[in-house]
C-alpha cells in the first residue's frame, strides 16, 4: 500500500531500529513480572489424578480446533465426534479458559477450544496434517522427520534470511538492478525447493492457511481503498485533527497507534494495518508532514496484538494448551501494549522526522 501511494517501502531490517528496543523491553518485562501476574497453579487446572486414564491401545491426545472443524458453533451432543474421528472426548478446555469434564454434551464448540480425547495410534497420523485441527499433541509423538530433513530445513531457513539480508545491500542492488532480491523472493525460492525435495507432505503446506483470515484481509484492503476514494478517510482525519489542534503531530501519532492497536486486537494485523493506512495518509497530508512516522507506527501497533487471545492465531493455540483465561492475556498483554506504545511514540519521531 505504501508503494501504491507513491512512497518508498521499508527495507527488511529498517523497522528493527525501533523493534529491537521493544523486544528488549518486552523480554525484561516478562522476566520480571510474568511470574507475579500469572498464578503458578490454577484451582481449575487439570490434576494428574483427574486426567483420563489410558486403556490398552487408547492414549490421551489434546486437539486444538481449527476454523475448518465441522462442529464449530455446535453442541458436542449435536456433533458425533466419535463417529467422525474415532475418538472419545473426555474434557473440553474453552478458549475463554473454562474447563469442562462433566455434561460435555451441552458444551458449544468454538474455534480455538482444546479437546482432550482418548484415541488410538492412528489418530495423529490420520488427522495431524488436516486443517480441521490446528494442533495435535500427546506428548509422546514419534519423530518422523529425520535428522537430514531437519538440518536441511534449518539450512534453508538460514539461506533465506541471509539471502534477504544480502539482497538489501547497495552493492547487491547495483549488481542485479532488474531483480528485487527481497524476502518475498527468497521465501518463494525456499518454498519451491521444499516442494521439489518433498521436505513435507503436500497437504502440510495448506494446513495453516486460514481462508477466513485471507478473506478478512482482502475485504480490509477493499474497505481501505473505498475510504480513500469516497473521502471518508479525509473526513475522519479532519475530525481527529480538529480534536487536537493545539498539540501537533505527536498526539496524532499516538492516536493512530491506539486506533490501529484496537483493530489488531480484534482482527488480524494485516487487516488492521490496511484499515489504518488511509487514515494515516490523510492525516499527514492535511498536516503537511511526512507520512513515514505514521506508517512506522501502524507497523508497530498492528504487530502488538498481546492483550486478547483472538488477536492472532498463535494466541489461541497457546491459550488452549496453557489453559489460560481471557483475563490472563489482558493482565500480561496490556502492559506490553503500553510499553510498545511509549517506545514507539518516543523513538519513531526521532528516527523518522515529520
Amino acid at each position: 500500500m505504501i508503494l501504491e501511494a507513491g512512497y518508498e517501502g521499508f527495507t527488511m531490517f529498517e523497522l528493527g531500529k525501533v523493534g529491537i528496543f521493544v523486544a528488549i523491553a518486552g523480554i525484561l518485562y516478562l522476566f520480571a513480572f510474568s511470574s507475579r501476574l500469572l498464578p503458578d497453579v490454577r484451582t481449575d487446572a487439570v490434576k494428574l489424578d483427574e486426567e483420563p486414564e489410558e486403556h490398552g491401545d487408547l492414549h490421551r491426545v489434546e486437539a486444538v480446533l481449527g476454523a475448518r472443524f465441522p462442529g464449530i458453533n455446535k453442541k458436542l451432543s449435536d456433533f458425533n465426534f466419535q463417529r467422525h474421528y474415532g475418538a472419545e472426548v473426555k474434557e473440553i478446555k474453552t478458549r475463554n479458559g473454562q474447563r469442562y469434564v462433566d455434561h460435555l454434551e451441552d458444551v458449544v464448540l468454538r474455534e480455538g477450544d482444546t479437546l482432550v480425547v482418548m484415541a488410538d495410534d492412528t489418530f495423529i497420523p490420520t488427522w495431524g496434517e488436516s486443517s480441521v485441527f490446528v494442533l495435535l499433541t500427546n506428548g509422546n509423538e514419534p519423530d518422523t522427520t529425520g535428522k537430514k530433513k531437519r538440518w536441511f530445513a534449518l539450512l534453508l531457513l538460514v539461506l533465506m534470511i541471509v539471502g534477504a539480508t544480502v539482497g538489501e545491500l547497495p552493492i547487491t542492488k547495483e549488481m542485479f538492478p532488474d531483480i528485487k532480491l527481497d524476502m518475498f523472493f527468497f521465501v518463494s525460492i525456499t518454498t519451491i525447493i521444499m516442494a521439489w525435495t518433498n521436505l513435507f507432505p503436500a497437504r502440510k503446506y495448506t494446513k495453516y492457511i486460514s481462508w477466513d483470515i485471507l478473506i478478512t484481509i482482502a475485504c480490509a484492503f477493499a474497505i481501505s481503498k473505498a475510504m480513500v476514494n469516497s473521502g471518508v478517510a479525509d473526513s475522519v482525519a479532519k475530525f481527529i485533527i480538529g480534536l487536537s489542534d493545539d498539540y501537533g503531530p505527536h498526539v496524532l501519532l499516538a492516536m493512530v497507534f491506539i486506533i490501529t492497536n484496537l483493530f489488531t486486537e480484534l482482527i488480524t494485523n494485516n487487516a488492521a494495518a490496511a484499515l489504518a493506512f488511509p487514515l494515516a495518509l490523510s492525516i499527514s497530508a492535511q498536516l503537511g508532514v511526512s507520512p513515514t512516522p505514521f506508517f512506522v507506527v501502524i507497523c508497530m501497533a498492528a504487530s502488538a496484538s498481546f492483550s486478547t487471545p483472538i488477536g492472532y492465531q498463535t494466541n489461541l493455540i497457546v491459550q488452549g494448551i496453557g489453559n489460560y483465561k481471557f483475563t490472563d492475556f489482558v493482565r500480561i498483554g496490556l502492559p506490553l501494549n503500553i510499553i510498545t506504545f511509549l517506545i514507539s511514540i518516543i523513538l519513531i519521531p526521532l528516527i523518522w522526522n515529520f
